[in-house]
């Protein structure tokens, strides 16, 4: 009878056709880099309750590799893996490889998309139209409903003014069990004899590892913060890191959640008129338009995207804060806090992510595939397909346009306007020279001035790139960056 091998990322229902199954825990794989304590408990108590949801049904082995478990056998199948080193290893053992699940768009589907460009630039936007289309969510006949696709623009309110948090429930988290606490026991092992590096905090568990977890944390998110989830998606309190996010992002990379299961029973919130359309709406293209869109350009752009992304010539290594989850020493309060969120946690959200540290990375000039590296050990949702197009082609521009049309860069004014960080920090997000100087403000200026001639041609860049042409005292704070740099990798105050 034939054996299927299920990967970490293929735990759910979905994945399971009813007959025996394989589940491998390689200790081996998590050694090979460092990773979040809580990413590494996440994925080891996934699959050890995945093995004891099915019982007599799933052989399970802890082995130090893949191989021991699996080489030699002629009665495995697979299904796609998520990623193109475990693919590999299925291809060189001639094991039966099934077409990928665990989106709401195949491979086939996306080459179809594809095929119907022509040599028009691949967008986003014009995929997650597609994909509206063609399964009806949100769709009035052949028209969006609101009568735009996009309602991005009503999704970008500060956080309100004074608020410490956004006032909603505690999310109803996870019980701890026998298993969590065996995984525990084994980290604690693995790191103490050399088997593995972790970095980061240990802590309660946080997201769904079995799909009834799952489901209980789907409902939790529509009752208690969908409906905020929208106006507030861009917004940053430092002491509320749940905000209205929906906290889903690891049960779906685990496999546990059908994605267009999700944006369905989403959807049907504002057909209910429980929840606003631009909260869905925003939803809904988080879970079938940008997460679909990004794996499917880990496969699209090739094995050689990330090492060959090098159109800004960023080349620093990854700075000891970042590496360490450490943030001693990080003047600057929306780096620290950000960081100390993910040393807390291995979670932030989209802006921290974006706005904080990749923006940080940007401006101080971080090398691209380390960085992808790092986020992808460092964050508890992070896979290998997530992070080329999220880290080295929107965040980092390293592709120069491929991915992005312009780099996601900002001074401190955006962080001030969407967060609530600056009112506690030593710098002044108003300040661009001298001890006061923000090293986002300032940094901003630094790296248009270092991209110039790269960016100049790029028409989303004109404005910014002018802005810099008027800049009377640009010399001075290059100089001053520079300096920072040298004197604190970025990190400190600006050397007086």
């Amino acid at each position: 009878m034939t054996v299927r091998w299920l990967f970490a990322g293929q735990l759910g229902s979905s994945f399971d056709d009813g007959g025996p199954i394989l589940l491998v825990e390689a200790r081996a794989a998590f050694g090979r880099a460092p990773m979040h304590r809580q990413k590494a408990h996440l994925v080891l108590s996934a699959i050890r309750h995945r093995a004891a949801e099915l019982g007599a049904r799933a052989e399970f082995r802890q082995v130090e590799r893949f191989g021991d478990a699996v080489d030699g056998r002629d009665d495995l199948e697979v299904i796609a893996p998520p990623s193109r080193a475990a693919r590999s290893a299925v291809h060189r053992r001639g094991i039966p490889m099934l077409p990928s699940r665990g989106f709401a768009t195949t491979e086939a589907d996306f080459a179809e998309w594809m095929s119907g460009r022509g040599s028009r630039r691949t967008r986003m936007e014009d995929f997650y139209g597609w994909v509206r289309e063609r399964t009806g969510l949100l769709m009035r006949g052949p028209d969006p409903e609101g009568g735009r696709l996009n309602l991005d623009r009503e999704n970008r309110r500060p956080p309100p003014r004074g608020a410490v948090t956004l006032g909603l429930p505690e999310p109803r988290w996870p019980d701890e069990d026998d298993i969590d606490r065996e995984v525990r026991s084994d980290l604690d092992r693995w790191e103490a004899d050399g088997s593995v590096r972790l970095i980061g905090a240990d802590g309660p568990r946080r997201f769904a590892v079995t799909e009834a977890e799952a489901e209980r944390a789907v409902d939790d998110f529509i009752e208690s913060r969908l409906g905020d989830f929208g106006p507030f998606e861009d917004a940053v309190l430092e002491h509320d890191w749940v905000m209205a996010h929906s906290l889903l992002s690891v049960p779906l990379n685990l496999g546990l959640l059908d994605p267009l299961r999700l944006a369905r029973r989403v959807a049907t919130e504002y057909d209910a008129g429980r929840a606003p359309l631009s909260s869905v709406e925003g939803f809904v293209r988080q879970v079938v338009g940008w997460r679909d869109w990004v794996w499917h350009l880990y496969w699209h752009l090739g094995p050689d995207y990330v090492r060959e992304s090098d159109f800004l010539g960023a080349d620093r290594p990854v700075p000891r804060p970042f590496a360490t989850l450490d943030p001693d020493g990080v003047d600057a309060a929306c780096l620290r806090a950000t960081l100390a969120d993910v040393r807390d946690r291995g979670w932030a959200h989209h802006i921290q992510r974006l706005m904080v540290l990749g923006n940080w990375a940007l401006q101080r000039g971080v090398e691209p595939a380390a960085l992808s590296d790092w986020f992808a050990g460092a964050f508890v949702d992070g896979t290998p397909w997530v992070m080329p197009a999220n880290v080295v082609g929107m965040s980092q521009h390293a592709d120069g346009g491929r991915v992005a049309t312009k780099p996601y860069a900002a001074g401190g004014a955006y962080l001030d306007r969407m967060t609530d960080y600056c009112g506690g920090c030593r710098f002044d997000p108003r300040v661009r020279t001298g001890p006061d100087a923000c090293p986002f403000t300032a940094g901003y200026w630094a790296f248009l001035d270092r991209a110039e001639s790269k960016l100049r041609g790029k028409h989303r860049m004109a404005q910014p790139l002018a802005g810099l042409r008027r800049l009377s005292d640009r010399a001075e704070v290059v100089a001053q960056e520079r300096a920072r740099d040298e004197d604190s990798d970025g990190f400190g105050p600006a050397p007086t």
